[in-house]
């Protein structure tokens, strides 16, 4: 990725994580009560940082069907509670062996 686009995209990150994790400090002086405000302020910075990553995820190799198999697999490992270095290696596994029957069809 070219640093003219990485760079600003960073800053926007930080500057939206930064934003959502300070507004409850700047907008409420008293402690927050409700269980619905508290759960919508702790998800937000996760909801996010995910929509921006997710069209990363599809476009991150040359075939996009490889990318989804990575990422279908790499969900279903994660769900049964699989370890980090066995998600990684099965999406990795999965993305490969997808974009290489691609290639051939």
């Amino acid at each position: 990725m070219d640093n003219l686009i990485f760079f600003p995209l960073l800053a926007v990150m930080i500057v939206v994580t930064y934003l959502i994790r300070a507004l409850p400090f700047v907008l409420f002086r008293e402690k927050i009560e409700s269980p619905r405000l508290k759960a919508f302020f702790e998800y937000i910075p996760y909801a996010v940082l995910s929509s921006m990553t997710f069209p990363a995820i599809l476009y991150s190799t040359d075939s996009v069907p490889g990318a989804a198999a990575g990422l279908l697999v790499a969900l279903l490992l994660s769900w049964r509670g699989k370890s980090l270095l066995i998600v990684a290696i099965g999406t990795c596994l999965s993305a490969f062996l997808v974009s290489l029957a691609v290639s051939f069809i």
